[in-house]
């Protein structure tokens, strides 16, 4: 059977192309007559909308980009998984990109995005982002960003995160109630706003409850995963606390 489009209506129905789409889409320009006539063939001849080729003309891709650093963390598992639902509930489709915490990842994916392959890009930044210039190049194409859990404070957007600092502050909070005196903070780079906010809740806590810092309790691990061992292996070597605050679940 041959496909049913636009073009084809209108040769049946001797209109323009342009009037046909309109007449489609009920546009207020088309009378009601024309309006009719155009419904009732289409209908008859089970005419179907190309979503794709719409979706073109409208220079919408319906796709939305996700930029994660890891997929590990039960975090980000759970954040793609809500994402998703919502974007398929409105007749989008999600693209994930993993990072891997590389920071030449994280730009080489931007510059792929800048041709408009999507709609708008979600974002949780690298461990080891220090310049978000290609961020920047995005917006000024006109494409909408929303930064989720690691955020760069600097930049003029959206941003849903956690109360981070209040996070910290009852975690490290609760081990004091539990008798802890020597809390170790096991952080991530102090280049993420999350990991300043985190510690600064773990500091204030302490500072709290009469308990000076003890600055060989506080690690800054990396992304390196052998290294993180060998920095939480000596502190359990040197120091032995009594109580460990993670700042992420992979360091717990």
């Amino acid at each position: 059977m041959e496909t049913v489009n636009i073009k084809k209506l209108a040769q049946l129905l001797n209109l323009s192309i342009s009037t046909v789409s309109k007449a489609l889409r009920d546009s207020h320009d088309i009378g009601k007559e024309t309006k009719e006539k155009v419904l009732q063939l289409a209908t008859e001849l089970n005419y179907q909308p190309n979503p794709h080729a719409s979706s073109l003309r409208k220079h919408k891709s319906k796709t939305i980009a996700v930029i994660i650093p890891e997929i590990a963390n039960n975090y980000f598992a759970l954040a793609i998984n809500g994402i998703e639902f919502v974007a398929r509930e409105k007749g989008y489709h999600v693209l994930i990109y993993l990072t891997h915490e590389d920071y030449a990842n994280e730009v080489a994916f931007t510059r792929h995005l800048v041709s408009g392959r999507v709609d708008g890009v979600l974002i949780s930044v690298a461990h080891s982002d220090k310049d978000f210039a290609h961020l920047q190049e995005l917006r000024m194409k006109g494409l909408p960003i929303i930064f989720f859990d690691r955020v760069c404070e600097n930049f003029d957007t959206v941003k849903v995160t956690t109360d981070d600092y209040e996070s910290a502050y009852l975690a490290t909070k609760h081990l004091i109630e539990q008798g802890c005196k020597k809390i170790a903070n096991l952080g991530i780079a102090k280049t993420l706003s999350i990991g300043n906010k985190r510690l600064n809740g773990y500091l204030k806590a302490l500072k709290d409850h009469n308990i000076p810092v003890d600055e060989s309790l506080v690690i800054e691990c990396t992304n390196d995963q052998d290294a993180d061992f060998n920095l939480i292996k000596d502190l359990f070597k040197n120091e032995r606390p009594d109580g460990i605050f993670a700042q992420v679940e992979k360091y717990a």
